[in-house]
């Protein structure tokens, strides 16, 4: 049975992860479950906090893949323009959700803070959008179309997330094989393209080490049956062999000949 594979692409927005002010630790947390969920993350991009950037990153992201979530810029100050951006990209007017407003209007109420106007710019979104439960500090994220949009705090993002990924259809998830080399990338780059050449229905990671004294390598192979994988592995360890027994060769040539240094 054929399924389906979904693509997905973030957009984390704000100036102060290209300053270097914050470290985002949102793309980490999306790659682990978008594996876990079987949905390929394809592309990240970061943007300012600049309505046409952001428009225009949007606008390509969710055009070219099945999903696209974006951290980062629906707070309540002057910088916070992630809705009013979307909005104009589905080119859709940028609303106080009733819902919304109810939803933050209660809870500062309860916690006997006024409802400021800058609080309630917390409670906009494109009109027609559909709510990102948070809860963790109440104000909602919000779903438009294929995009998902949601906090950048980490502790919020991640709360989001949960629950926008247990709405997700489940993919094909990937599987892997890790297979320790001995050699550096310079002895096996040609064969190990040749095995990805004769397997492309793999995706084979090259990870060199170097311990101090000689270099070695860590390959993983990927893919979505487990057949396909078992098939690449098996090349990946006979060409491991192969190589071991030409350098043990060469070796033993040089030994008899007295050129070993």
């Amino acid at each position: 049975m054929t399924t389906t594979i979904k693509t997905a692409a973030m957009l984390a927005i704000g100036d102060e992860l290209l300053s270097g002010r914050t470290k985002d630790k949102n793309i980490g947390h999306l790659a682990d479950l978008m594996t876990v969920a079987g949905i390929d993350l394809k592309e990240v991009r970061i943007v300012a906090d600049e309505e046409d950037a952001i428009v225009e990153a949007l606008n390509a992201l969710r055009r070219r893949y099945d999903y696209v979530f974006t951290s980062g810029g629906i707070g309540p100050t002057h910088d916070d323009i992630t809705a009013d951006a979307i909005s104009k990209a589905f080119g859709v007017p940028c609303l106080h959700d009733t819902a919304a407003m109810k939803l933050l209007g209660d809870m500062y109420a309860g916690r006997g803070l006024e409802f400021t106007e800058a609080r309630q710019r917390m409670a906009r979104m494109p009109e027609g959008s559909r709510h990102i439960p948070n809860p963790v500090s109440t104000a909602p994220g919000f779903i438009i179309g294929n995009v998902h949009v949601m906090a950048g705090v980490p502790q919020v993002f991640q709360a989001m997330m949960a629950h926008v990924v247990s709405t997700l259809p489940a993919g094909q998830r990937v599987l892997s094989r890790s297979i320790a080399c001995p050699f550096g990338e310079g002895d096996i780059g040609t064969a190990l393209g040749a095995i990805q050449k004769a397997h492309p229905l793999t995706s084979i990671g090259s990870y060199p080490h170097f311990d101090g004294t000689r270099f070695s390598t860590e390959l993983i192979v990927r893919a979505r049956d487990q057949a396909v994988v078992d098939a690449a592995a098996a090349d990946v360890e006979a060409m491991i062999e192969t190589i071991r027994t030409e350098k043990n060769a060469a070796l033993t040539r040089d030994l008899g000949t007295g050129e070993v240094a």
